[in-house]
């Protein structure tokens, strides 16, 4: 039986913690920036965390 590949675009998206959370990038952070403010384009910048319901979706595209 052949081994079970993980998601190429999962794995280039999420990333996990110590603790074994699963951390991920906001969205709309790409384009049309002139007219979203500071404020809310810094806090895009931060990683987030998946939330707990999609979570076992996640670890499965990895595999985990």
């Amino acid at each position: 039986m052949p081994k079970v590949k993980t998601k190429s675009s999962a794995k280039k998206r999420f990333a996990l913690t110590g603790t074994g959370k699963i951390k991920r990038k906001h969205a709309f952070k790409s384009h049309i920036l002139t007219k979203k403010s500071t404020k809310r384009k810094h806090n895009l910048t931060k990683t987030g965390l998946v939330h707990e319901s999609d979570e076992g979706r996640v670890r499965d595209m990895l595999r985990i």
